[in-house]
């Protein structure tokens, strides 16, 4: 919904004052702990690796001699509701695992503690690119753990009969390869999601375009030349029927469906998605390859970021930030990548999981097929990034840009007209929040 004034409504108003409500509640610090304990949250890593998280934190105790941690795993879906609660209680977690839009967010309203000066010499086995990921003005709020690359799944027998011995690599290349996808099989090249709140792939693959989406003062620049060509790219595609229909619709989990039966040529995904595919379709993981991801001119793609962050509640903010290095430090993300089968954010972690994943490729036993892509998918780093910036507003951004590209899509709106909907509708709620 479109926002016509800049000036304070009561529903502005509300948010002004609940803004302030969670500034004031982020940046108290908790009294002083009864007992020299540090809380640790993570995401959905318990009970599959209790052992390793375990032994990891029991290491890091020995080097601490009397502070204990607390470790709390929680849901994917409850997190950030959870920590928000703990927020408001003043009892937030020392430790915390978050996703790179929700550490901003907290970060934005001074939830965060600010690391920057804290790292020493451990801030160069980070990957540079990486870590400015969890940067918000400047200043390092998050360090990055553990990660995954998008890759290209790709199915060979519905590529050889269009007649392609690889799928594309840039995104210009697309039409001409969804189009010939379709007359040769009758199938789809690939599914990418216009759900407002999807998939961010969509306005990844604007960004890997050209496209700027906002500037320093969060005002719209995605109505720009390359903007124009990558809103006209996905329209002409749907209007066409070269997507499938549920792209306005459905999310990715409909792409793994479509994948699944055989009627994708192609889908983007990381390298532990094949496990899923080999359990539920084993002729199509038969028939699977693995390959680069679509890019851009700059060659950059993306990476997905799981990081811990120190809670500007805590009262003992030495042993928080030690902790976090810690369990981020070359040798532990190297433990965590083995038995998890993701990726480091630490240089060294990566180039040994790189040369073991190589070592295997090489040995007279072929490679099964999620060794390779994981192999790939780890390459993949040395040229991705963190495409779309996490910063406060940005899932609102996707839904504003999904929104008027659906109504490109369904042809209620030229694709230029679309654009332009989007730049008035988000520049509205942009001059709102950041006057």
């Amino acid at each position: 919904m479109s926002v016509n004034s800049p000036r304070t409504t009561p529903k502005v108003a509300i948010k002004l004052l609940l803004s302030l409500a969670i500034f004031l509640a982020l940046g108290g610090c908790r009294g002083p702990q009864k007992n020299p304990e540090l809380q640790l949250w993570t995401i959905q890593l318990s009970p599959k690796f209790d052992p390793l998280i375990k032994a990891m934190l029991l290491d890091w105790e020995t080097k601490h001699p009397g502070v204990k941690v607390r470790w709390t795993d929680l849901p994917f879906g409850s997190v950030e509701r959870k920590v928000l609660a703990a927020v408001f209680a003043r009892t937030a977690p020392d430790v915390v695992n978050l996703n790179p839009l929700f550490a901003a967010n907290l970060a934005s309203k001074g939830g965060l503690l600010p690391l920057q000066d804290r790292l020493g010499s451990a801030k160069a086995t980070y990957l540079p690119q990486i870590l400015r990921a969890g940067e918000q003005q400047g200043e390092l709020y998050a360090l990055p753990w553990y990660l995954t690359a998008r890759i290209t799944l790709a199915n060979r027998q519905l590529l050889q009969q269009a007649g392609y011995n690889k799928p594309p690599r840039r995104w210009e290349e697309v039409p001409a390869y969804a189009e010939r996808i379709k007359q040769r099989t009758g199938k789809y090249a690939l599914f990418v999601t216009v759900v407002p709140d999807g998939s961010a792939e969509l306005l990844e693959s604007m960004v890997q375009m050209g496209v700027e989406l906002v500037d320093s003062r969060h005002r719209a620049r995605f109505n720009s030349g390359p903007g124009r060509r990558a809103f006209a790219l996905w329209t002409d595609l749907y209007r066409r029927g070269l997507l499938p229909r549920e792209v306005v619709s459905q999310g990715f989990q409909r792409a793994i469906e479509l994948y699944q039966s055989g009627e994708l040529a192609q889908v983007a995904s990381g390298a532990e998605f094949l496990n899923t595919i080999q359990t539920n379709a084993p002729r199509v993981a038969a028939a699977t390859e693995p390959f680069p991801p679509l890019v851009g001119a700059d060659g950059a793609a993306n990476v997905a970021v799981m990081n811990l962050a120190v809670s500007r509640q805590t009262s003992r903010p030495k042993e928080a930030v030690d902790l976090a290095l810690f369990l981020t430090n070359p040798a532990n993300q190297l433990r965590f990548a083995r038995a998890a089968k993701v990726l480091p954010s630490s240089q060294p972690a990566l180039k040994a999981i790189e040369a073991e994943l190589a070592l295997a490729s090489r040995s007279g036993v072929k490679a099964d097929l999620v060794q390779r892509a994981r192999l790939l998918s780890a390459q993949t780093l040395s040229h991705a990034k963190v495409l779309v910036p996490a910063d406060p507003g940005v899932k609102r951004l996707q839904a504003i840009i999904y929104g008027q590209l659906q109504r490109a899509m369904l042809g209620e709106l030229s694709s230029a007209a679309a654009l332009a909907a989007a730049e008035k509708e988000w520049n509205a709620y942009a001059v709102a929040r950041w006057p």
